[in-house]
């Protein structure tokens, strides 16, 4: 069997987009305070959506915004927000997008963050458009010290909002766990989104004896390459819940490799050349014993089927695979070729299953093509 190849990526996109949105709303982000939101509250900085732009809609406080935007400042300081990440984790990277902002874009950021161990009891509730930080919050999130966090970006200057230079990426080196992120706009203006991409870091000490889904990006696990995205990333299978829509599965474009007429085989399964592919790092070594594929939302355009295979790799050997774009591996299969059935939570058991020892990547195989929304991993990690 052939497999395509993956596209080219844009030059200027950095890899750790493919690692998780830790401060999404979708996986529990809130912004707890804010010093100013006069245009545009701070919380539709964490929204899943990527931003819109209405020209005609207003507010009783000027233009609607798609994003955080404060009041020109004409006070002493600077706007600042805290978000409480919805998974805490290692950072990798930020994306401040100033998408639809043209003329009232923040012209510059810097980015903190701290690990608090006691999470602030206060936070952001109802509409916060025309309102501004009160004495009380401030004297409130003072003592949370922010000003003092580690700094991850230090002052850098943002692109405007205009859809070629919009995404202003940051690259991150800290070796650290982080539960709260502090932005600061200098002085003013508006930011569309802010993307905190990494891996989620969960405290292991009050898990025994029970099955976890090590692939869940909850509990660390991680997307670490793909043969396509077209429609939708791999990584949306490791999230929350079920899937809300299409958007929030995979799903790749159509193969162009399929033959005129179709044919399958005695199992039912299409008789194709090429396959798409996504590969997962677990949170930690465990031994495998549940699969759940998910075909939620996809009615018209599930994968015919799927197999699934898994292997132990050390951190050198997976860098190596990084490297060569996942061509090499020590697969094994897991999950034998399985047809899929539409808008489907397909479950399989240990006896369904071919490994019964401790791994620690996955890859998942759907032929041709097609969008699977939620992968779950049910396992029983291995001592530390």
């Amino acid at each position: 069997m052939a497999e395509r190849k993956a596209a080219v990526k844009a030059a200027a996109e950095p890899d750790f987009l493919q690692f998780n949105d830790l401060a999404c709303e979708g996986v529990g982000g809130k912004v707890i305070f804010a010093t100013d939101e006069w245009f545009a509250p701070a919380s539709n900085l964490l929204k899943k959506e990527q931003p819109q732009f209405i020209a005609s809609a207003f507010t009783d406080f000027g233009k609607w915004m798609d994003g955080w935007e404060t009041r020109r400042k004409r006070i002493p300081g600077h706007d600042w927000c805290i978000i409480e990440l919805g998974v805490p984790g290692l950072i990798y990277g930020f994306d401040v997008d100033t998408s639809f902002f043209t003329g009232n874009h923040s012209p510059h950021v810097s980015i903190q963050a701290g690990c608090l161990d006691h999470p602030p009891r206060f936070t952001l509730e109802g509409d916060r458009i025309g309102m501004a930080a009160s004495d009380t919050q401030l004297a409130a999130v003072a003592r949370l010290g922010s000003e003092a966090w580690p700094e991850l970006v230090s002052v850098s200057e943002l692109k405007p909002g205009y859809s070629d230079c919009c995404h202003n990426y940051f690259k991150v080196n800290f070796n650290h766990r982080v539960t709260h992120v502090r932005l600061n706009m200098y002085p003013d203006g508006g930011i569309a989104r802010l993307r905190v991409y990494g891996i989620g870091q969960r405290d292991w000490s009050s898990v025994s004896n029970q099955d976890v889904d090590l692939v869940a990006l909850t509990n660390g696990g991680v997307c670490l390459g793909y043969s396509d995205a077209h429609f939708g990333h791999p990584r949306n299978m490791i999230g929350l819940g079920r899937a809300d829509n299409m958007a929030d599965g995979w799903e790749t474009a159509r193969r162009l490799d399929r033959p005129k007429k179709l044919k399958v085989d005695q199992q039912g399964i299409l008789q194709v050349p090429g396959w798409e592919w996504a590969v997962f790092r677990l949170s930690r070594p465990g031994v495998i014993i549940r699969i759940e594929v998910d075909t939620n939302h996809f009615k018209g355009n599930f994968p015919d089927s799927c197999r699934i295979e898994a292997c132990t790799l050390t951190p050198d050997e997976e860098a190596q695979c990084i490297r060569t774009k996942w061509s090499s591996g020590k697969w094994q299969v897991l999950l034998p070729p399985q047809k899929l059935r539409p808008h489907h939570r397909h479950h399989y058991s240990e006896a369904d299953l071919t490994l019964s020892c401790p791994v620690t990547h996955v890859r998942l195989i759907i032929a041709p093509d097609g969008g699977v929304s939620r992968l779950r991993l049910a396992c029983s990690p291995s001592p530390n």
